[in-house]
């Protein structure tokens, strides 16, 4: 009988989003493949630091049924190394107790292209070009971000979302660059009623409504949240949006503008994905942050 992950939550993740090796790239992008491939396996079982979507990996893999204690979140690592210089990433896979025990490593190609036939539903990764490519694939992908971050001390995973070209399409925010505020306000006040299109996350945002759906409102393991440039009168279409998939949000905040950072930072996010750079350059200050190279201004 074949093994399938249907049913599952399905993380695809880089080994430079999990762990911190930002050391051994220095030696590859200084001098070369031969000199990288010599250090990893001189330190093989030298243990590497977390990286920072490590926090965010171990709360998904802490995720289970509660009707069977079965996993619901299945991590697979996608890399760029060799079977070789992965060798050290598996020990320290080992050494933190990570249930992860699927990898392609693809000794310096592009590992998106695994994406598809491991029907992720989130792909993390330090490497832009393999996220922007996943993106135009279809799937939900983020950069991730140096940051200097800190948990939220809590065992409940607590995600955050920006709005347009994320979770839902960049057709409001194409308006917005076009045309202006007054346009966008205007056009969204008149389109009130019809649902915004889905945005590269939607999927992802879908499948953990579907875990949470396992477990009382007051008991849910999971905790998300919206967190939008927004105010009113532009924020009736997203709520409309939303009740029309049918998708759970926990906590939305319509800023109008404000600085998200402390925002996540009070909401306590493991992690926040936007599609402006500049946006995620001051969320990073508070949070671990993926930026979502998708969208007209991303163009």
């Amino acid at each position: 009988m074949s093994v399938n992950l249907q049913g599952k939550l399905v993380v695809a993740i880089s080994s430079r989003a999990l762990f911190d090796l930002d050391e051994s790239h220095r030696i590859f992008e200084a001098h070369g493949i031969d000199a990288y491939l010599q250090y990893q396996i001189e330190h093989e079982n030298d243990l590497l630091e977390p990286g920072v979507a490590f926090p965010l990996v171990k709360k998904m893999l802490a995720l289970k049924d509660p009707e069977n204690t079965e996993s619901l979140v299945e991590v697979i690592l996608l890399s760029r190394n060799s079977a070789d210089t992965g060798l050290r990433i598996f020990n320290s896979i080992k050494h933190y107790n990570l249930p992860i025990n699927r990898a392609a490593f693809t000794n310096g190609e592009s590992t998106y292209r695994y994406i598809k036939p491991l029907h992720a539903h989130l792909f993390l990764s330090a490497n832009c070009q393999d996220v922007t490519n996943a993106l135009q694939a279809g799937f939900a992908a983020a950069t991730i971000l140096p940051t200097n971050f800190s948990t939220n001390g809590s065992e409940q995973l607590r995600i955050a979302f920006d709005g347009d070209a994320v979770v839902f399409s960049d057709e409001a925010e194409r308006i917005f660059q076009q045309n202006g505020l007054d346009a966008f306000l205007a056009s969204e006040a008149a389109s009130a009623s019809k649902p915004l299109t889905g945005g590269p996350f939607k999927g992802f945002l879908s499948a953990l409504h579907k875990i949470q759906t396992k477990f009382p409102t007051d008991q849910c393991p999971i905790r998300t949240a919206l967190v939008t440039a927004r105010s009113a009168p532009a924020h009736e279409r997203v709520i409309r949006t939303l009740r029309g998939w049918n998708i759970r949000i926990d906590e939305a905040l319509f800023l109008g503008g404000l600085d998200k950072g402390e925002f996540l930072k009070a909401f306590g996010a493991d992690f926040y994905f936007d599609d402006q750079q500049g946006h995620c350059e001051s969320t990073r200050m508070h949070v671990a942050t993926g930026h979502v190279p998708h969208g007209v201004i991303n163009k």
